[in-house]
C-alpha cells in the first residue's frame, strides 16, 4: 500500500489570500503519456508528459513546477541521479518528487534516494490523480513553509503565533526576539523558560492584558509595551496582529513585534528639543523684560529723587540760607527755621531710605532674608504672620528673588485682596528655596493680568526657577516660587 504526501512544515496551513499560478506536473518516463492522462481532467493543473530526463530537468529549472514525476526502474532515466540534483538546486528546494516503481521492495529504495512519494505499478487512474494533486499540494506547502521561514529571517521584526485558547503560549516566534531581547526564540515555545509576559515590563501587563481581552475575531489590534531585556535595558515594542481561527475550534492570535524604541527616543528627542527651545525662548522674553522693567525702574528712581527728595533738599538749601541771614537781626525767628529745617532732613532721610527700600533693602544685604522679610511684614497695613523661614543665607540672587516674591505677593494683599491677614512661610525642599505667601481675601486674581506677577515670574525664572499663583475666588490667594539653590546657600 502507498502513504498519503505530507507537507514536511509540520501541519503549518498555507498562507490565505496568495495569489497562485496554476499547478504545474513534469512527468519524466517512458509511459510518462499514458501516466499523465488521469490528470488532464483536473482543472487547475498544468501536464507536461516527457520521455527525457535531462528535457524534463531543463523544463523544471525554467519553468519551476509543483511536481515531477520519475521512473525509477529504467535505468536510462537516472532518476537517482535526478533526484540528487533538484535537491542540490535551491531554486527547486518545494519540488515534490514522485518515484514510480514496479515492484513495493523499490519504493523503500526510492524513499532512501530522495522521493517524497512513491506510485507502484499497475497504475491505477484514479490513484494516480489522486496522488499527484496531493503532491502539488504538499509541494505547495512546502513552499509556503520555505516563504515563512524566509520571512521569518528576513522580516524587521518578530513573528509569532501564540495559541490564544492555551493561555497565550507561543507556538511558533522568529529568532529575531532573540536580537531584540538577547532571549532564544526556543526559551518562548510552549513556554519552556519564560513568555512575552513575563519579560513585559511591570507597568504595562494589566493594560495589555486589558486591551488583548477586547480582541474579537477579524480585528486586527495594535499594542504599545515595553520588554525588559536579557541585559536589564527596556526597549519599547510594537505589537500589530489579529486572531485567527483553525481547525478543531483552536484560536491563534498572529502578529509581529517590531521594535520601536529608536523611533520612540527620536520623538523624545525632538520633544525634549521643542521645549529647550520653548524654555530659552521664554527666557530671552523674560531677560528682555527684565531689561525693561530696569529702564523704568531708573526712570521713576530719577523722577522720585527729582520730585521728592531733591527739591526738598534745594527748599532746604534755600531756608538755611534765609536763617542765616535772618540771624543777626532775629535770632529766635532764624533758629524756629534751623528747627523747621531740621525736620525736614528728618522727612528727606526717611524718603531716601524708603526709595533705597525699594530698590534692594540695605537689612536683606547685611542681614538676610529672614529679617529682611519681618521687617517687610511690620511695615504692611494688615497682620502678617512670618511662619517659618530658613536662617541660613543664599545668594544674592535667590535672596533677593525671594524678597520681591514676597513683597509684591504682600503689596498686592493690601492693594487688592480685601483680605483680613496673610501668611508667609518658606522652607528648603529638594535643593530649592520654596517660599509662598497666602491671604484669606477674595480670590481669583489673575497671574497674567498685570505687570508685577509678570516681572516677578521673569525674576524667578532667570535664577531658573519657576512661580505659581493659585487663586480659586472666594478661597484666597496663595503665590509660591520655586527657587534652585545649586549648593549656595549656607
Amino acid at each position: 500500500m502507498t502513504t498519503r504526501p505530507t507537507a514536511v512544515n509540520g501541519g503549518v496551513p498555507s498562507p490565505a489570500g496568495l495569489a497562485r499560478r496554476a499547478g504545474r506536473v513534469i512527468a519524466a518516463a517512458p509511459d510518462a503519456p499514458t501516466l499523465c492522462t488521469p490528470l488532464h481532467a483536473e482543472s487547475g493543473i498544468e501536464i507536461h508528459a516527457l520521455t527525457d530526463v535531462g528535457e524534463a530537468l531543463a523544463m523544471l529549472r525554467s519553468h519551476t513546477a509543483d511536481v515531477l514525476v520519475l521512473d525509477w526502474d529504467d535505468p536510462a532515466v537516472g532518476s537517482a541521479a535526478a533526484c540528487a540534483a533538484v535537491r542540490a538546486d535551491p531554486r527547486l528546494a518545494a519540488t515534490w518528487i514522485v518515484a514510480v516503481v514496479d515492484r513495493w521492495p523499490r519504493a523503500t529504495v526510492a524513499r532512501r534516494e530522495g522521493a517524497d512519494d512513491v506510485i507502484v505499478r499497475p497504475l491505477r487512474a484514479p490513484e494516480i490523480a489522486a496522488r499527484l494533486r496531493l503532491g502539488v499540494d504538499a509541494a505547495r506547502d512546502r513552499a509556503s513553509d520555505h516563504l515563512l521561514r524566509a520571512l521569518m529571517a528576513h522580516v524587521p521584526g518578530v513573528l509569532y503565533r501564540s495559541a490564544w485558547d492555551r493561555g497565550y503560549t507561543v507556538e511558533l516566534i522568529s529568532d529575531e526576539i532573540e536580537r531584540i531581547t538577547g532571549y532564544p526564540a526556543a526559551d518562548f515555545v510552549e513556554s519552556r523558560r519564560r513568555t512575552l509576559l513575563s519579560i513585559m515590563h511591570p507597568d504595562d501587563v494589566e493594560s495589555v492584558m486589558a486591551r488583548a481581552a477586547e480582541v474579537t475575531d477579524g480585528r486586527s489590534f495594535v499594542l504599545e509595551y515595553r520588554l525588559i531585556c536579557a541585559d536589564g535595558a527596556v526597549r519599547w515594542m510594537i505589537d500589530r496582529g489579529q486572531l485567527a481561527r483553525g481547525p478543531g475550534g483552536r484560536v491563534w492570535m498572529d502578529g509581529v513585534i517590531v521594535d520601536v524604541t529608536d523611533l520612540r527616543e527620536a520623538e523624545h528627542a525632538l520633544r525634549r528639543e521643542a521645549v529647550e527651545h520653548a524654555r530659552v525662548e521664554e527666557l530671552r522674553a523674560s531677560r528682555a523684560r527684565i531689561v525693561a522693567a530696569a529702564d523704568d525702574a531708573r526712570r521713576r528712581i530719577e523722577r522720585d529723587l527729582h520730585d521728592g527728595a531733591q527739591q526738598r533738599l534745594v527748599t532746604l538749601r534755600l531756608q538755611l540760607s534765609l536763617a542765616r541771614r535772618r540771624m543777626a537781626t532775629d535770632p529766635d525767628a532764624a533758629a524756629v527755621m534751623i528747627e523747621d529745617v531740621g525736620e525736614e532732613l528728618r522727612l528727606a532721610l526717611a524718603e531716601l531710605r524708603e526709595l533705597a527700600r525699594g530698590i534692594h533693602p540695605a537689612t536683606l544685604s547685611e542681614r538676610g532674608l529672614r529679617p529682611a522679610v519681618e521687617a517687610l511684614a511690620s511695615r504692611c497695613p494688615l497682620p502678617v504672620e512670618v511662619e517659618s523661614l530658613p536662617v541660613a543665607r543664599f545668594a544674592a540672587g535667590v535672596e533677593a528673588a525671594a524678597y520681591f516674591t514676597i513683597s509684591e505677593a504682600l503689596t498686592n494683599v493690601a492693594k487688592y485682596a480685601a483680605a483680613d491677614y496673610a501668611t508667609v512661610r518658606g522652607a528648603i525642599e529638594r535643593d530649592a528655596l520654596v517660599v509662598e505667601v497666602h491671604d484669606d481675601g477674595r480670590g481669583g486674581a489673575d497671574a497674567t493680568g498685570g505687570s508685577g506677577l509678570t516681572g516677578l515670574a521673569d525674576r524667578v525664572r532667570a535664577q531658573g526657577g519657576t512661580l505659581s499663583v493659585i487663586s480659586p475666588a472666594g478661597a484666597g490667594t496663595t503665590v509660591r516660587a520655586v527657587i534652585p539653590l545649586n549648593g549656595e546657600h549656607r
